[in-house]
């Protein structure tokens, strides 16, 4: 009994970033030495961080307070009084410029105004002095996986899927603190966590859900083990009873997903229709679903004034995507010119990835992953190309798959983007034009304000930056100390101005 609490103990300790310490004390159970200490030091930290920044009367408040790495945090503080933002400089995520002499003016959850700095800011308002700094719109990371993005392939195939969730809730608050008010969720259980940030239980992004990825029989979100097809033959796995993804074969099968997705709360839907990378079953260059199926995911969420996104990456597959109606490009590295066109004369969105084989790529042991993860790389200097000569509506995004290492680079991700366009026009992508792909779901669309613009009725995302972001984005690489103020529907989750 005591070598497992130990052992438990010091999985514990690694995950709260302490360490196990020596046992030292009357108790024989090394996890207690670990935790007792971990949490000694969690709750001195924070009553001396009450003390100094509230006053002695402060630390008589709840005391045992979860930070940087937790799903728990202080409550966000939200005026009473329309807030004035004053002495800054502009982005407001629609065009690619900063502009001076303005205030923004919010009240609730929403900006109320853009207005002249020379304009009377009124007598009831809580002006905030941004110092001369850049405001620009909260980031929008069109395509996320919140369920998936802080656990390894292995622990999402076979951990407690309530465990799944506990993390997802520790990383939704983490994504935030990095500036990323919004994300569009690329496939996963993500229901739940949106229900829970959308009412306060914890904080986080909004979520924008796919649902549960609708893959055929060896597509790419088929992820069931070799076993599971010789010996539990009809018995969903562990992945489809966890809702990361779900098995249909003919159009009435996909029609019927489809449908519960959408019963379940989806935004807009996710279909699989090409190989993949992080599976080892579906060749890269594989077809999947055939027409007749795209067309039953693409009606059923027409049906319910949405879209269906897809995962694929090769030509013919983005062309009879294409062709079955079907409005977001997931990826499509391996793309040729021929088929981008196809895109930019229907209006097709291309939601890109800098996937560049470089260190913030996803990590894959197999070398038949690595393999195809280097044709992905290749292609993808050449899609930007084809994008921007084309005009095809681009939208950007990450991917972070089953890599929590990766999730300290999400900014990074962005900022790399100024290989491909000048620093403003890649931010302008992460922000308005996100936020136009994002609001493609229509009435699905749970969030009645627009994001990622400051405009007047828009929702109140905002950061305050240090950094000028006309020149690099490589502030955001640092999200810790160059944001200086991170807002969302109108309340403040960070401010060190």
């Amino acid at each position: 009994m005591y070598l497992s609490h130990a052992v438990n103990g010091q999985r514990l300790a690694a995950r709260m970033g302490g360490r196990q310490e020596p046992h030292s004390g009357s108790c024989r159970c090394g996890c207690v030495s670990a935790v007792a200490r971990w949490a000694y030091r969690r709750m001195a930290a924070d009553m001396t961080y009450r003390v100094a920044a509230n006053g002695p009367a402060a630390s008589a408040a709840p005391f045992l307070k979860f930070r940087a790495n937790s799903a728990f945090s202080d409550q966000p503080r939200q005026s009473q009084r329309p807030v004035v933002l004053t002495n800054l400089r502009l982005f407001d995520g629609m065009t690619a410029a900063l502009r001076d002499g303005l205030h923004v003016r919010i009240v609730g959850d929403r900006i109320q105004a853009i207005v002249p700095a020379g304009e009377a800011l009124g007598d009831d308002v809580e002006v905030i002095d941004c110092g001369g700094r850049v405001v620009m719109p909260g980031l929008i990371d069109a395509h996320w996986h919140s369920t998936l993005c802080g656990v390894s392939q292995l622990e999402a195939m076979t951990a407690d899927v309530a465990f799944l969730h506990l993390v997802a809730a520790r990383e939704a608050q983490n994504t935030l603190m990095r500036g990323f008010t919004t994300v569009r969720d690329a496939g996963g259980p993500s229901f739940a966590l949106k229900r829970a940030i959308d009412e306060g239980v914890v904080f986080g992004p909004r979520i924008f859900p796919s649902g549960a990825m609708i893959s055929q029989t060896s597509g790419h979100g088929d992820f069931r083990m070799r076993y599971d097809i010789t010996e539990n033959v009809g018995l969903p796995s562990h992945v489809e009873r966890a809702g990361m993804s779900v098995l249909a074969d003919g159009a009435d099968a996909v029609l019927r997903r489809a449908r519960e997705q959408l019963m379940l709360g989806a935004s807009q839907l996710k279909l699989m229709a090409g190989g993949g990378v992080t599976s080892v079953y579906d060749p890269l260059e594989s077809l999947q679903f055939t027409d007749a199926e795209l067309r039953a995911g693409v009606a059923a969420a027409r049906d319910w004034g949405t879209y269906v996104m897809v995962h694929v990456y090769t030509a013919a597959g983005i062309e009879r995507a294409v062709q079955a109606g079907v409005r977001s490009i997931e990826h499509g590295q391996l793309n040729d010119e021929k088929t981008a066109k196809l895109m930019a004369d229907n209006g097709v969105w291309w939601s890109l990835q800098p996937f560049l084989g470089d260190e913030d790529a996803n990590p894959h042991a197999d070398p038949r992953s690595h393999a195809k993860q280097m044709m992905v790389a290749q292609g993808t200097v050449r899609a930007y190309e084809f994008a921007q000569r084309l005009k095809v509506n681009t939208a950007w995004g990450t991917d972070i798959l089953f890599s929590p290492e990766n999730l300290p680079k999400h900014g990074h991700m962005l900022a790399k983007m100024t290989r491909f366009y000048a620093p403003l026009e890649a931010l302008r992508i992460a922000t308005g034009q996100n936020g136009e792909l994002v609001g493609m779901s229509g009435a699905r669309n749970t969030y009645q304000g627009k994001v990622g613009v400051l405009a007047q009725d828009a929702m109140a995302d905002l950061l305050v930056v240090d950094g000028d972001p006309s020149a690099s984005l490589d502030f955001l690489t640092q999200p810790e100390q160059s944001l200086r103020l991170i807002m969302k529907d109108g309340k403040i989750f960070k401010s060190s101005l």
